[in-house]
């Protein structure tokens, strides 16, 4: 049975991992999200760490402030690679919060077209460089 208690805490601290993911993508702060679920500060906290289990119910409310489906928040659970280095994730997610404030629809599509053409290129340069090897 220890295998299976551990399994229980990896999925509850992913699901907090994503709950705070996504909280932090909307820009709230901890207390927001807990003035919106009906919740106290530190209950949020506890349930961004995996410290304690979110309900079902209290799950459902979190995924409806978020405007995202219950599923979400168990998106990649089986995943071998879990998760992204701190560093790389905490860039990643100030990166979406930036673009969102981005007001003009036309610097948006800009963005996005050099984000994609930096990725495509650095996949040409890995793909010549496993052809050479």
């Amino acid at each position: 049975m220890p295998q299976r208690k551990s399994r229980t805490v990896d999925v509850d601290r992913h699901v907090g991992a994503k709950i705070r993911q996504h909280r932090v993508m909307l820009g709230l702060t901890q207390q927001q999200l807990a003035d919106m679920i009906g919740v106290t500060y530190q209950q949020a906290h506890k349930y961004e760490r995996g410290i304690n289990r979110v309900s079902a119910g209290r799950l459902y409310e979190i995924a409806r402030v978020f405007a995202i489906g219950v599923e979400a928040f168990y998106d990649g659970i089986d995943a071998a690679d879990r998760a992204a280095p701190v560093g790389r994730q905490r860039m990643s997610l100030e990166l979406v919060r930036s673009f969102a404030r981005i007001s003009n629809p036309k610097h948006q599509e800009a963005l996005a077209q050099m984000a994609r053409a930096l990725a495509d290129e650095e996949v040409v340069e890995f793909v010549m460089a496993e052809a050479a090897d």
